[in-house]
């Protein structure tokens, strides 16, 4: 399944089960775009809808167990910050490592003793365990974020999140 046509996933010939384009059908909300794992534990969605359902968070240990996003090793977020959203407090004592990519606009990260501006689509910066870090969004931006390992514990209170701070669920 390497291919989307008109809100399908299309099977390859080369695909596992798959073969003569068939299209395969998402378990799920029945308009092409998955929703929920299937039978066979594959999950299609897209981002920027299934995102908006949870804080951005796509796959991690948030998610139900038995639903193929879920993970205790990695968690995904697609992140859509509208221009001049700032996290409302840094992140101090970050057990996790952290990717996160610029997909579009202009996002600065601050980092103990200095800031990165990803300016250019597929600049991306990397941190370490322990490292501190906070974030703002320059222009209307839209980032991926990987985190690892899944560690619960990060959720942040009602009151921050509502002051705009991403956090991963429970």
């Amino acid at each position: 399944m390497d291919e989307r046509e008109g809100g399908e996933a299309r099977s390859t010939p080369d695909a596992p089960g798959g073969g003569c384009g068939e299209p395969h059908r998402p378990a799920g909300r029945g308009d092409g775009t998955g929703g929920g794992p299937g039978t066979d534990g594959v999950y299609v969605g897209r981002a920027a809808r299934d995102a908006a359902l949870d804080r951005g968070w796509l796959l991690g240990h948030f998610k139900e167990p038995g639903d193929p996003r879920h993970s205790e090793d990695v968690e995904i977020k697609w992140g859509v910050h509208p221009r001049g959203e700032e996290r409302a407090r840094w992140v101090r004592g970050e057990q996790r490592t952290t990717l996160l990519v610029l997909v579009s606009g202009r996002f600065r990260v601050r980092l103990p003793g200095r800031e990165v501006l990803l300016a250019e689509q597929g600049d991306y910066v990397v941190w370490g365990r322990g490292t501190d870090h906070s974030w703002r969004a320059e222009e209307d931006a839209v980032v991926l974020t990987v985190r690892w390992p899944s560690v619960p514990g990060y959720a942040v209170a009602p009151a921050a999140v509502a002051a705009g701070e991403g956090a991963p669920p429970r």
